[in-house]
């Protein structure tokens, strides 16, 4: 990589979104804002450098023509990233690879959950790529701009893995964004609104109002990847909000936090000033089922606020595996949650993944007949996706891999083998699972009936754009799906030894620690630092749905990496 710039004031730079097409996207909930670049953008906009967005994936544009895009705008720093990661990651090398051949003086700069964890592994596999930036990526992709512009080694800047002499170089930890108000999302790059809707409201948003989790799932990396639960100001992030909804007509806001109830006295003020402007805009979040009890006194002001639907992710209804997998729930709370939402008007949308356990047939059975007692409104069925720095994938290396493509290591595809059940049975049973808890006479009366209009339109969306994922995930199977007829270990596929080698091949930044203890979100809400465990921990799973794109913020509701 080329450091010399030195005679330029400002530097363009182009953000593409690559042109990742998964079938959630082409046949589910359509295009999102990519909310991490253009987190990345604000920072350098107000520096005064020149920035682009180009969203390869919302136009459905070829790799030439994002080629053609890249020389006609002819800049000097190019970057990409993800919500999807871990499956997007060869579509985001082949993009910096078209980068690079149609401006070949251009750095390029890649960021986002899989790179952050894979910095040396993407260095070492694809040559034309000279900068990863390792966590939230504001602050680091700002100085690293600066110090090129400057003309000085970015190696001083931490928060990056460099290509120095054949090698990978980490330059060390990043320091954590302390204040997310400082950080502004650079909207004015969207140039075409229309083409991110969602729910079938109109003009839909990704935003975040908090960062991190509090809580340690061992498949997920949120504690470990985000380092401590952060928050914006609720009168910021209402502002933010209303300003979408008057200037770009923005109807429909997807909440992309792991966790924005953390603290109860933050997120009822959020709630309580956004009731207070009484937009006609819609909401949708993710919250634990436990919140949701919790919040029994004030679930009338999630729905005053505009929130439509909750995605609460139960993961699994056997109580063993809840407690194997630290998920601190239980089948009752998560039963009482959806009867609460319910009793507000409020849509309750599951996660339920599978494959934990090595399930039998019966398991399913089980399962499904769990769910339907629970009666949600939607089912969103999924299963495990292991990764190297996750503490689920080194209690389980001895679980054989029988998916190879990386592709479809996005949470929609069976990856591990089970004993018991041969592919096609486990297909089969999931998709028994959804299309028997979506046909339910009960929930095709809520369908066909429900009081609220728009709450209706909602389902009824939901519903269809279910469907279609359905039969695509269907055709999808039979005709172009492939297991491993020789599949390795987690441990082989790996590359490592023994289970306590699975290690990112860098630190991300932060250092891996985990964020704070349970109770921490409002020691961070009262002006304290919450405690954190001490480092050296593997850092644990991916951090789920929505992730950023150069890992400032999230999404992707639906391809978790």
């Amino acid at each position: 990589m080329q450091a010399g710039h030195a005679s330029l004031a400002a530097m363009r730079i182009l953000l593409i979104n690559p042109p990742y097409l998964s079938l959630t996207s082409t046949w589910g909930v359509g295009h999102q804002v990519p909310l991490g670049l253009l987190s990345i953008a604000g920072p350098l906009a107000d520096a005064g450098h020149t920035v682009r967005l180009l969203d390869a994936e919302a136009r459905r544009l070829s790799l030439d023509s994002v080629a053609r895009a890249v020389a006609a705008f002819a800049p000097e720093v190019v970057m990409t990233g993800h919500a999807g990661s871990t499956p997007a990651h060869a579509t985001c090398l082949a993009t910096l690879r078209a980068a690079r051949e149609a401006a070949p003086g251009a750095v390029t700069v890649y960021g986002g959950v899989h790179p952050t964890y894979h910095a040396a592994g993407s260095l070492a596999e694809a040559p034309w790529l000279d900068v990863v930036v390792r966590g939230e990526g504001e602050a680091t992709t700002l100085a690293l701009v600066e110090a090129l512009a400057r003309g000085e080694d970015p190696a001083t800047v931490p928060g990056l893995v460099l290509r120095r002499g054949g090698q990978a170089l980490p330059t060390g930890e990043a320091p954590v964004i302390r204040d997310l108000d400082a950080c502004r999302v650079a909207w004015e790059l969207v140039e075409d609104w229309d083409l991110y809707r969602c729910f079938g409201l109109g003009r839909a948003v990704v935003v975040q109002f908090s960062r991190g989790c509090p809580h340690r799932c061992s498949y997920c990396g949120q504690y470990q990847f985000w380092v401590r639960w952060r928050f914006r100001t609720p009168a910021r992030m209402v502002e933010e909000i209303v300003t979408l909804h008057r200037r770009h007509g923005v109807r429909f806001v997807d909440l992309a936090d792991e966790n924005p109830t953390s603290s109860k006295r933050l997120w009822r003020e959020f709630l309580e000033r956004l009731a207070a402007e009484r937009l006609p805009v819609r909401l949708f979040a993710t919250i634990r089922a436990a919140d949701i009890v919790r919040d029994a006194d004030m679930l009338d002001l999630y729905r005053a606020a505009g929130i439509v639907c909750v995605l609460m992710g139960i993961e699994t209804t056997d109580a063993g595996t809840l407690a194997a997998i630290r998920k601190g729930s239980t089948t009752a709370t998560d039963q009482q949650a959806v009867a609460l939402l319910r009793r507000h008007g409020i849509l309750s949308m599951l996660g339920h993944i599978v494959g934990f356990e090595e399930e039998r047939a019966a398991d399913y059975w089980r399962a499904l007949r769990q769910i339907r007692l629970y009666d949600p409104d939607l089912l969103n069925a999924m299963y495990v996706t292991p990764h190297r720095w996750s503490d689920w994938t080194a209690e389980n290396a001895g679980r054989r891999v029988i998916q190879a493509d990386p592709t479809k290591w996005d949470y929609r595809h069976q990856l591990l083998e089970t004993r018991h059940l041969r592919p096609w049975q486990v297909f089969a049973l999931v998709k028994l699972t959804e299309a028997v808890v979506h046909l339910r006479p009960r929930a095709l009366w809520r369908l066909l009936r429900h009081p609220d209009p728009v709450t209706r339109q909602c389902l009824r969306w939901c519903f269809r754009n279910s469907a279609r994922v359905w039969l695509a995930e269907v055709a999808e199977f039979l005709f172009r799906t492939r297991f491993e007829k020789a599949p390795r270990t987690l441990a082989e596929w790996f590359g490592v030894a023994a289970p306590a080698a699975m290690r990112p091949d860098t630190v991300p930044a932060g250092g891996g620690r985990s964020g704070a203890a349970p109770g921490g979100a409002d020691a961070a809400a009262a002006g304290r630092e919450p405690a954190t465990a001490p480092a050296g921990r593997p850092p644990s799973g991916t951090p789920a749905a929505r992730r950023p794109g150069l890992v400032a913020a999230g999404r992707i509701a639906t391809n978790r990496p």
